[in-house]
């Protein structure tokens, strides 16, 4: 897909606000729920490996989740993909604002690596300070998971926790630090309002709070998104690929500190009524603008990694 006129000056505009490339970053993936991700010509075109994956808590328990997770993992391992693999709220709707106590929470994470071994990068809990998680206002119950995948897999890649850049991220992580056992290594931030609200803000309050590692674990640019959302955009493939390049070119460099990038998300769902669409490419599979946005970033970040 090539770039209108108009878009092309709009990144050109971005180009000159902060001219520095970020040269610290070590991975760039994606976020995406379905295996076929991995056939998809388009991804493999990328030389990628890194992609992340939601599950519920109680995976295991669930046999339409053990078949999903079943094909993505085979896709993921046939093809060399390294998976980061995110924890959070049960998909019965019954459960889906119950949560488990850290006993239970261990017995199914354990299960899930019986099942899975092939996963070794984890993160406790998706977006668990946004309040459609059970864990938005339990902080010391977050780092209670935290603790347990720390302890129940030591040489494992462990998030601390997935936070969304919401007014209520700082108060939350330093509750969380309180309350963990086991000092946080890696944190996970979801800078959805910056990126599209063209800022900074959010990315910045969470590097001086925490230390350690960051990965961005969801990001990039929305092409639609609920009404009532607290991210006011007008809806477009423009302004997909603006935020995206915002991404890269402002929030990354902000720190040597940000390791990885998963943008989310691959593919849009199959429901044209859905309230959310973050997709580097449309249904059918037709790479969007944003991916070739994306796609000019995996390049420029393998020429920093090639020896001189």
């Amino acid at each position: 897909m090539r770039f209108s006129l108009g878009l092309l000056l709009a990144l050109l505009g971005l180009a000159f606000v902060v001219p520095t490339a970020p040269a610290a970053t070590r991975v760039l993936g994606v976020g995406e729920q379905g295996s076929k991700l991995f056939s998809d010509s388009a991804w493999l075109s990328l030389g990628l490996r890194d992609v992340r994956l939601v599950v519920s808590w109680d995976a295991v328990r669930n046999p339409f989740e053990i078949g999903e997770i079943d094909a993505y993992m085979a896709a993921a391992q046939a093809t060399n993909a390294r998976v980061l693999v995110a924890f959070g709220r049960s998909r019965v709707s019954s459960k889906r604002r119950i949560l488990p106590t850290p006993s239970r929470y261990r017995s199914a994470v354990r299960a899930f690596q019986r099942r899975w071994p092939y996963a070794n990068s984890f993160t406790a809990w998706n977006e668990a300070n946004h309040c459609s998680q059970p864990t938005c206002n339990q902080p010391a119950r977050a780092a209670a998971y935290f603790d347990v995948v720390r302890s129940e897999c030591p040489r494992c890649k462990v998030v601390a926790a997935d936070v969304l850049d919401i007014p209520n991220m700082v108060s939350w992580l330093r509750r969380f630090r309180r309350a963990a056992r086991h000092r946080p290594r890696i944190w996970g931030l979801h800078n959805y309002l910056d990126s599209n609200r063209f800022s900074t803000k959010g990315t910045r309050a969470l590097l001086r709070t925490v230390g350690g590692e960051v990965w961005f674990t969801e990001t990039g640019g929305l092409v639609k998104r609920a009404p009532r959302s607290v991210i006011r955009f007008r809806p477009s493939l423009t302004h997909a690929a603006r935020a995206t390049e915002w991404v890269f070119r402002r929030l990354v460099p902000l720190s040597p500190r940000v390791r990885r990038v998963y943008l989310y998300q691959w593919r849009p769902g199959s429901d044209a009524e859905a309230v959310w669409d973050s997709g580097l490419v449309d249904r059918d599979g037709r790479p969007r603008p944003a991916y070739d946005v994306f796609r000019t970033w995996v390049i420029r970040f393998a020429r920093k990694r090639r020896p001189t």
